[in-house]
């Protein structure tokens, strides 16, 4: 694990499984649909039941580099925040801009509404292909501006799946 303060707030790595997660709400990297699917968004569906699938069914969809609230179903988090994030092509289609309005947007709709900590997976480096060393630089830097102007989010973790994962984000976050 390692983490920094941002103002009042704590920024912080660790290497895990974002279902087991303690906090007030962990992120999806979820598909436009909102369905469930594979990677994470479809850990998060198995791990929280049918009664996060439901809820997305209702709201119907997000467009990418946006986000959406539901119950946390069978998690310890009381909320998920299901964002889309780009898939890359070549980094020239809007794809940074998209990726760091998924976190942004995801750390706007914890604000208002009065979670205080969130737990994020790597958004769009799995099967939507972004590079990770790119992907973590613009992820922490993204989340370090929000905290340093919204001290009522008192912790983002980024929990990463495996070593390699964990190294890039570690690398980016010094820095950042």
């Amino acid at each position: 694990m390692m983490q920094v303060h941002i103002g009042q707030s704590i920024l912080e790595i660790v290497e895990g499984d974002i279902t087991r997660q303690d906090t007030d709400a962990i992120v999806n990297a979820a598909n436009p649909s909102l369905r469930g699917g594979g990677g994470v968004d479809g850990a998060i569906h198995r791990a929280g039941g049918p009664k996060i699938l439901e809820e997305c069914l209702k709201i119907g969809g997000c467009p990418t580099g946006e986000a959406r609230l539901t119950t946390g179903g069978n998690l310890m988090a009381r909320y998920v925040i299901h964002t889309v994030g780009p898939v890359y092509k070549d980094g020239a289609h809007g794809e940074p801009q998209l990726l760091a309005s998924c976190y942004r947007e995801s750390l706007k709709l914890a604000s208002a509404n009065g979670i205080k900590t969130v737990a994020f997976p790597s958004i769009s480096t799995g099967a939507y292909g972004y590079p990770i060393n790119n992907a973590a630089r613009l992820a922490l830097q993204t989340v370090k501006e929000y905290l340093a102007e919204h001290p009522e989010i008192t912790l983002a973790r980024f929990v990463l799946f495996g070593k390699a994962a964990y190294e890039a984000y570690e690398e980016a976050l010094k820095g950042v």
